[in-house]
């Protein structure tokens, strides 16, 4: 995969490059736009997400991200531009079809109907079996409820499970699909230190094992950089950086995403930032706040 190195907002990434990339994508986005209303939310995206590896959309709020993915999934239509998976354009492909190829989690999972948890689960199967489960699908849905550490939990419903158990629970329905590509928008919703880092483990050992291309939407730059193969920023509806978590995790690419300052450290072998605010008491003090 080339990288579309660091850039400052108005910059393209080479051309040149685009046919070279193109021709490993498992994901490809062409030059996307999108808007809610007359605001544009992407502006013209291009990215490539080869087969296998995690990939984290950071960025601040409003940057696109959730659009993105959105865009990718076929669950918000592209003004222009167009999304392809394994060469397919996901606007024209079939929607049982798509749904075998791509698994995604939205951040709004509300469901109308009481159901358990393993119905939940279950319903990943539906794109394979349409609705009459198999041995093997029974597998998949128990194995997913084993990754989420839902055995336990499997016959209650959903209705009384805290909202970082219901947050496993869709998790665990996105994996039992059991898709080629996993699209995640702020999976760590809701989740307790424990559960957010088991899961971007399992996350991370699923692609590499398994070969799976799994994109997702998160918030802790400090979580992104310690688990993702790779690291795509937004900013105002553009790709502003993408790179390996050493290129991205550094004070001056992190100042242009976020307006503000950093520092960069290295713990064990992972980047982490700690934000601060240099205008408060604290850099005053040369103390520094700490946020994980």
């Amino acid at each position: 995969m080339t990288l579309i190195p660091f850039r400052r907002r108005g910059l393209r990434a080479a051309n040149t490059d685009r046919a070279d990339w193109s021709r490993g994508c498992g994901i490809e986005a062409h030059e996307v736009c999108a808007s809610y209303g007359d605001t544009r939310v992407l502006d013209e995206v291009t990215a490539c997400f080869a087969q296998g590896g995690v990939t984290s959309l950071i960025g601040p709020n409003g940057a696109g991200k959730s659009t993105l993915l959105g865009v990718m999934s076929r669950l918000q239509p592209a003004d222009s531009g167009r999304v392809l998976v394994d060469g397919v354009d996901v606007a024209v492909s079939g929607g049982r079809e798509l749904a075998r190829r791509l698994a995604v989690l939205r951040q709004d999972n509300a469901v109308s109907i009481r159901l358990t948890v393993r119905e939940l689960v279950g319903f990943g199967r539906f794109p394979h079996n349409g609705g009459h489960p198999t041995p093997e699908d029974h597998e998949h849905v128990e194995a997913a409820l084993a990754a989420m550490e839902l055995e336990d939990l499997a016959d209650r419903h959903l209705d009384e499970l805290s909202g970082g158990q219901r947050q496993r629970a869709h998790i665990a329905m996105v994996l039992a699909q059991d898709t080629d590509y996993v699209l995640l928008d702020e999976p760590l919703n809701n989740l307790d230190l424990r559960h957010a880092t088991a899961i971007m483990r399992m996350l991370r050992r699923t692609a590499a094992e398994r070969g799976k291309t799994i994109v997702l939407v998160i918030h802790d730059i400090n979580i992104a950089a310690a688990y993702s193969d790779r690291i795509i920023a937004m900013k105002h509806g553009e790709i502003v950086a993408d790179g390996a978590p050493a290129d991205i995790m550094c004070t001056e690419v992190l100042r242009e995403i976020y307006d503000m300052e950093m520092q960069v450290t290295e713990v064990a072998g992972r980047y982490v930032a700690l934000y601060f605010d240099g205008e408060d008491e604290l850099a005053d003090s040369g103390s520094v706040a700490f946020s994980a």
